[in-house]
């Protein structure tokens, strides 16, 4: 299915934080490839926010100068304009917030942007949001916050729920361990989703790197960004 084989395994990273920098070394270093998501209209905006308890992290976004050499190798999707919540909007907002997204980003990547994901927690989605999404803007696929814990395929790609949250890391590395030890005949994906200032607040980059170490370098595997194992 995906250059002959029948696994596949990517990655998916919200917001478009400078964390992402240290993030891409480790993928480059596995040869993994992922997608980061993006808030255009948020680009170089410095912040932080509390996580884990009380632990303040550094929310400071990518530059809009520098989000084709941070991500080179990689693939940049939409996350919307401005991070809103899009159950609440308009028809016109909802299209506006993620096409004009879409279209920045493209510019800023010098390639076409298909891909996105909703913002937010909880309900960031529902039938009319997809609906119009797929209807009114150029985007071909949409990942939900849904974990499925699976890694069967999916016919809808508007509502595409990931595999796993990386903060479930316990779950994370024991869903590896059985994809790697899986010998189906179906084809199986291995969609992980996190946000990249979460390592900080919970102090796991060495542990998400053992993932990597693990997760990589098998024959069996195709390793590409959610568009290359998505629109096939």
């Amino acid at each position: 299915m995906w250059n002959g084989k029948k696994k596949a395994v990517t990655f998916s990273y919200d917001d478009g934080v400078t964390q992402d920098i240290r993030l891409v070394e480790i993928f480059s270093k596995y040869n993994l490839k992922a997608t980061f998501n993006l808030n255009s209209e948020l680009l170089g905006k410095e912040g932080s926010l509390i996580r884990n308890g009380g632990v303040r992290v550094a929310h400071t976004k990518i530059s809009a100068q520098d989000v084709r050499s941070v991500y080179d190798g990689h693939e940049v999707a939409a996350h919307t304009l401005t991070h809103p919540a899009l159950c609440t909007l308009s028809d016109e907002e909802v299209v506006r917030e993620v096409e004009e997204d879409r279209l920045a980003l493209s510019a800023l990547c010098g390639y076409e942007v298909l891909g996105m994901a909703y913002p937010g927690g909880g309900v960031n989605h529902d039938a009319r949001v997809e609906r119009l999404i797929r209807e009114r803007t150029v985007v071909r696929y949409a990942r939900t916050t849904d974990a499925s814990g699976s890694f069967a395929p999916q016919a809808d790609r508007f509502a595409f729920a990931p595999t796993v949250y990386h903060l479930d890391t316990d779950a994370m590395f024991a869903l590896g361990e059985t994809f790697l030890a899986s010998e189906s005949e179906a084809p199986q994906l291995f969609y992980i989703w996190g946000h990249s200032y979460e390592f900080d607040a919970w102090d796991f980059w060495e542990r998400f790197e053992d993932f990597c170490r693990m997760i990589s370098g098998r024959d069996d595997i195709f390793y590409g960004t959610n568009r290359e194992v998505l629109l096939v």
